[in-house]
């Protein structure tokens, strides 16, 4: 329905547009939107996931029919963008792991987060928590053990592993979550004036992230083998969610977690996947355009996802 269109994507998208275009212009600078960036994902997102993850419903929200969906899905299209990048465009098998991981990643914080938010309020958002807590540590772990295994390093590739682990969990976002795990399991309660505190900030990390989003979105260029960007954007925006809808439906996942599971799902690959790219020098130009064009392409794919969810 075009009402969706309106009400729940284009606002999201006008932010984001808003943030490139105010860095395009120069009005923003690098330095700002660096700073900005820092803040959300930093500090207001991970303030957010530990709120949230504090006050949430374990038993109903952490369903093991939504995280089966939602991770067997992504490790099909891990999959898929691997052996796809190997014999469809005969790229080197280091590189198939980095087009994989493209395939593997979406951007379900800074995207995912803010339309399920709009589309069905902010009550609803409990699959979306759960699937972001283990997604960094599991998109990762199947990256990285791929890649090892691929490049065969011996020891040299288990320091490297264990150096990289150590650093994503030392990542804000995942210690915002374990801090929220503690504090819920452990029953112990969030002083008000705490979380009052914590609720000011929270309302700017949505918002904010996504500004800078658009600004940090204006250093990467369309560039790169097209075809493997197209077939990277293909399996991020319909293959994923489509899995996940089949296997939602065959377990009988209950209708908040469905939609959560297959939004998710159907968000444009993240930043982490050009960050995997990067940090290991492969199919780096794939991966930043497969960002870009990801998350411009998201607006008529999430529109025919949320039409579909009615």
């Amino acid at each position: 329905m075009l009402q969706n269109l309106i009400d729940v994507i284009l606002p999201v998208f006008l932010v984001i547009g808003a943030g490139y275009t105010a860095t395009l212009l120069g009005y923003f600078k690098e330095v700002h939107v660096d700073g900005l960036m820092k803040f959300t994902q930093g500090f207001a997102i991970p303030c957010l996931l530990f709120l949230a993850i504090a006050h949430l419903d374990l038993s109903a929200s952490f369903d093991p029919r939504l995280l089966a969906s939602f991770y067997i899905a992504a490790a099909l299209c891990f999959t898929a963008g691997l052996f796809g990048a190997r014999l469809i465009f005969r790229r080197e098998w280091e590189d198939c792991v980095a087009i994989g991981f493209c395939c593997l990643f979406s951007n379900s914080v800074l995207l995912g987060l803010p339309i399920t938010e709009r589309a069905y309020g902010p009550g609803n958002l409990s699959g979306n928590y759960a699937i972001i807590a283990f997604h960094a540590p599991f998109c990762y772990a199947v990256g990285i053990t791929v890649m090892e295994v691929v490049r065969n390093r011996g020891n040299g590739g288990t320091l490297m592993v264990r150096s990289v682990l150590t650093a994503m969990f030392r990542n804000a976002l995942i210690l915002g979550i374990a801090l929220g795990f503690v504090v819920n399991l452990s029953g112990i309660g969030v002083p008000s004036v705490v979380d009052e505190a914590l609720g000011l900030i929270t309302r700017a990390a949505l918002p904010g992230a996504l500004f800078a989003l658009g600004g940090v979105l204006v250093k990467y260029k369309p560039e790169g083998d097209l075809r493997a960007i197209a077939y990277v954007c293909a399996i991020s925006l319909m293959l994923h969610p489509s899995l996940v809808w089949l296997f939602g439906s065959t377990v009988g996942l209950p209708q908040d977690l469905f939609r959560s599971g297959v939004l998710n799902a159907a968000m444009a690959p993240g930043f982490n996947a050009y960050i995997f790219a990067s940090m290991y020098g492969r199919a780096k130009r794939v991966a930043a355009s497969s960002v870009l064009v990801g998350t411009a392409a998201s607006i008529l794919s999430v529109w025919f996802w949320l039409t579909l969810l009615g």
